[in-house]
């Protein structure tokens, strides 16, 4: 790279660091200052790191070698993750979430289940998985990380300049290795002082810096690409339809897709059944948390896909410039690195770059914030140190967060390739979840032994996938769902329910739909009051599917727009415009009211829940 390009990238780190330092004082006041802000962060900025944190550079490397391999088709892919996740979010699950008036998804555990022992049981199981992902997310990325710095910094070559044998072999044998665990150093440093303020200040600042670069490479790529390019692209390169089967990837780098409507059938189904659980054992449920209120969590929701439009305009852009134009490269996840190199001028490849560190740094310090608020809130303190000081609980967050990253780097030095990871993540180890954690939202009579004892089925399952990567994926979830949904079944049904007080009292707090009769019968409520939940479910449903069509629409638009496919184009925003209308009337006049700071909250929720 050139002098201009290093110095813009290190001044952003520099700037950064700084921040991370600015707000150690802040954070350290309070574990809910360190983990969520004080509950005192603007929505926008909230819906800005959440949106940011998943436009991460392993994983936008990822969506780039699938466009590369599959075109537009590939958009069916990324149900499995959940693409769709922010209607769910907006309609319902936002509000649900922040009603709960927790710190952690694993505390969670005892608004539902309550703080005996089989709610503390569903606490600690829920921590551990969720640890556990988020240090194989830390693997995921520390795999992306390394490959996409392994392009620009010539580590090779300089350790030509090295006296001793041992570092020059371990630049030259590792040097993906070396450069990951260095960048990913210098993002714990700041993430580890600052908490979610320093977390979510610099997502803000993120944000701005990944739009500008998102923006230039999709319009690069819109102009530089001409009608004879085009013409190259393989048949059907921007259909969304879904054939069963692709007879030319048989006995290829790419015979997983061979079978692909057997696949999209699994991955439609997975990314409901994720979206429906609420959210997971990431950083997405601390934002809702953080945030001051229901209503300003369902804004949360709304305006958190409003922030990734740019990603996919950029990831198309560069795919098809590889597609149309480059040579050189045999390994599709480096397609992202090369092509930013050969095609960018100096000083806009520095900020592009910066810009693309900047959502990996994003999405670590999530990621690792919210593993170690597991670690301390859900184990150290629950069982350890329930008297802690906050001083002392700020300095086991430190502690905790190192922790996880150790954890991390380990899976990720293991780890083979992006793919390798991404795919056990989602398909295995998170098949094993997906079950408890929708029906803890929706069933009174499940209770925390049945969540426990499903989480951990799903667990075991999905580690036994680890060691069978032959298995077929459609095979493999079918099993780890079903192992995991009995589990459920059997811990659910050999135990008692859970107290009805805790019931009553979570069904008046959160007012979730679903199999909840039971509890609202035993409510005290009008008839009117009883009717309203079955009104309110139509209209949540309907304000989920026109978020599915508004998000599916918006996301499709500038890729679409950037291959210069202008009918399409305007088709997606057309229909994206029409659900974003209905949604004003059906959704956004419909939002519970803001909670004033002088009110109690556990009795503006009773307010809103008599309203």
């Amino acid at each position: 790279m050139a002098t201009l390009d290093i110095a813009i990238i290190l001044l952003y780190f520099g700037v950064i660091l700084v921040a991370g330092f600015y707000f150690a004082r802040r954070a350290a006041k309070s574990l809910e200052d360190y983990f969520l802000g004080g509950k005192n962060i603007h929505w926008l900025a909230l819906a800005m790191s959440g949106s940011v944190s998943n436009f991460d550079i392993t994983g936008t490397m990822w969506i780039v070698s699938i466009i590369f391999v599959l075109g537009m088709k590939s958009m069916w892919h990324h149900w499995m993750w959940g693409v769709l996740l922010g209607a769910f979010f907006l309609a319902y699950m936002g509000k649900w979430v922040r009603r709960s008036n927790v710190m952690t998804a694993a505390e969670w555990m005892k608004t539902r289940f309550g703080d005996g022992t089989p709610g503390r049981v569903a606490r600690v199981t829920y921590a551990f998985m969720a640890v556990l992902t988020q240090a194989s997310f830390i693997g995921y990325a520390y795999q992306g990380i390394g490959k996409f710095a392994a392009v620009y910094i010539p580590l090779e070559e300089l350790a030509n300049t090295f006296t001793n044998p041992t570092l020059i072999a371990l630049c030259t044998t590792y040097e993906s290795d070396v450069l990951a665990t260095t960048i990913i150093a210098a993002t714990t440093l700041y993430v580890t002082l600052g908490g979610l303020y320093s977390v979510v200040v610099t997502d803000v600042i993120q944000t701005v810096v990944l739009t500008l670069g998102s923006l230039f490479i999709a319009g690069l790529a819109w102009s530089r690409l001409t009608p004879d390019l085009l013409a190259t692209l393989p048949e059907g390169f921007t259909s969304l339809s879904v054939p069963w089967r692709i007879p030319e990837f048989a006995g290829t780098d790419n015979a997983m897709f061979e079978f692909y409507g057997a696949l999209v059938i699994v991955w439609v189904i997975k990314g409901l059944l994720l979206n429906a659980g609420g959210p997971g054992q990431m950083y997405d449920f601390q934002r809702f948390l953080a945030a001051k209120d229901p209503r300003d969590a369902s804004k949360v929701g709304a305006a958190w896909s409003v922030f990734l439009l740019v990603r996919w305009g950029m990831a198309m852009g560069i795919a098809l410039l590889a597609l149309t134009g480059l040579t050189g490269t045999t390994d599709s996840e480096q397609i992202m690195p090369i092509v930013l190199r050969d095609f960018l001028p100096v000083g806009v490849r520095g900020l592009v770059i910066a810009g693309l560190l900047a959502a990996f740094m994003s999405t670590f310090s999530s990621t690792v914030n919210s593993a170690a608020s597991f670690l301390v809130q859900d184990i150290w303190l629950l069982f350890f140190k329930p008297d802690a000081s906050p001083e002392h609980a700020v300095k086991a967050s430190y502690i905790a967060t190192l922790l996880v990253v150790v954890v991390g780097l380990a899976i990720g030095f293991m780890g083979e390739s992006i793919a390798q990871i991404w795919g056990w993540m989602m398909m295995a180890l998170g098949a094993g979840v997906i079950i408890p954690n929708v029906l803890r939202w929706y069933w009174w009579r499940f209770n925390g032994w049945g969540y426990a004892l499903g989480t951990i089925a799903g667990m075991a399952l999905s580690l036994v996938a680890l060691f069978r990567p032959e298995t077929p994926i459609w095979t493999q979830f079918g099993l780890i769902v079903a192992g995991s949904s009995l589990g459920c079944i059997l811990g659910t049904f050999l135990t008692q329910a859970a107290p009805d007080p805790v019931l009553q009292n979570f069904y008046d707090t959160v007012r979730p739909f679903g199999a909840w009769a039971k509890i609202r019968q035993q409510a005290e409520l009008s008839q009117e009051e009883l009717d309203a939940p079955s009104e309110r479910v139509w209209t949540t449903l309907l304000n989920v599917c026109l978020g599915m069509v508004a998000i599916s629409s918006l996301y499709l638009f500038p890729m679409y727009l950037v291959g210069h496919w202008y009918t399409y184009a305007s088709i997606c925003i057309a229909i994206g415009g029409v659900a974003i209308v209905v949604l004003k009337f059906t959704w956004y006049d419909t939002l519970p009211a803001a909670w004033d700071d002088t009110h109690n909250e556990s009795a503006m929720v009773n307010q809103e829940n008599n309203s």
